[in-house]
Parts: structure tokens; C-alpha cells; sequence
């Protein structure tokens, strides 16, 4: 799998978070090769907490294919996901998260805690991390400033 190529588009959906007031936070499903969903958080633009971009991305996923299973897919995120995100993630079936950026507040796959991979869950979520992770801080850079 082509981990820069998904990155870049996450990123690039990053940029449209960012222009629309939202954090930089995007994410891309892949299945089979092939990107399936592109989202960015939709919090602000919402009023919804949990519109997080890694649970828009698999609500988007799940509803284009008409199943919520989704074992086949990747889901590539500028930032580490959070702890709701990591049990969507879980819950959802979803085979591996491919993340840039680590999220030193409240990253659930290894930074702040390791709940995609927690040996006491009945599943674990392959990850890679640091996957252009330089892009990912560049665009976080001037939220995490104010």
C-alpha cells in the first residue's frame, strides 16, 4: 500500500479542514487499494463533538458500503486518533490506522495510551505511524499556538 500517496490526501483534506475553521484533523478509507472516503473534522461546522474526522470517515465508509464491517480498510489520519476515535475504530472492524502526527493529549494508539492494541480487548488495530508526520505538525503548528 502506497502510505505517502493516502497521506498526501489526508493532508490535503487537513487544508480544507483549516479553511473551513476546523482543526487540521482529516482522514482517508482505503479498501483494496483504492480510497474510498476522504473527511475532516466537522466539529465546529457541526456543533457536534463526536464529528471527529476518523468517526466521520468510517460512518462515511460504512454507509457506501453498505456494511458495518470493515475489515478490509486502512484508515490513514494526519493525527493520532483519540480515544472515542480508537473505539470506533475497534468497533467498526477496521483492519489498520496509518497516522502522521502523534497526539500528546490524547492519543489512544500508543502516545497517551495504547487502546488500539490494549492486550485485554478482544481485537487489535494493526498501526504505522510518522507517515509524513513533518506535513502534519507544519499544519498544526498555528492551532497548537493559540
Amino acid at each position: 500500500m502506497n502510505y505517502e500517496l493516502f497521506m498526501g490526501e489526508a493532508l490535503e483534506e487537513a487544508k480544507l479542514a483549516l479553511s473551513r475553521g476546523e482543526r487540521p484533523v482529516a482522514a482517508v478509507a482505503v479498501v483494496d487499494e483504492a480510497m474510498v472516503v476522504r473527511a475532516h473534522d466537522r466539529v465546529q461546522e457541526t456543533n457536534d463533538p463526536t464529528a471527529h474526522a476518523v468517526v466521520v470517515a468510517i460512518r462515511e465508509t460504512a454507509r457506501k458500503l453498505g456494511s458495518v464491517r470493515l475489515a478490509d480498510a486502512t484508515i490513514f489520519s494526519t493525527q493520532e486518533p483519540c480515544p472515542m476515535c480508537v473505539g470506533a475504530l475497534l468497533a467498526s472492524d477496521i483492519d489498520a490506522l496509518v497516522y502522521a502526527a502523534a497526539n500528546d493529549r490524547y492519543g489512544a494508539a500508543g502516545s497517551v495510551i495504547q487502546l488500539a492494541q490494549h492486550p485485554g480487548l478482544p481485537r487489535r488495530i494493526k498501526i504505522v505511524s510518522g507517515i509524513r508526520r513533518d506535513e502534519a505538525e507544519r499544519l498544526f503548528a498555528p492551532v497548537l499556538a493559540r
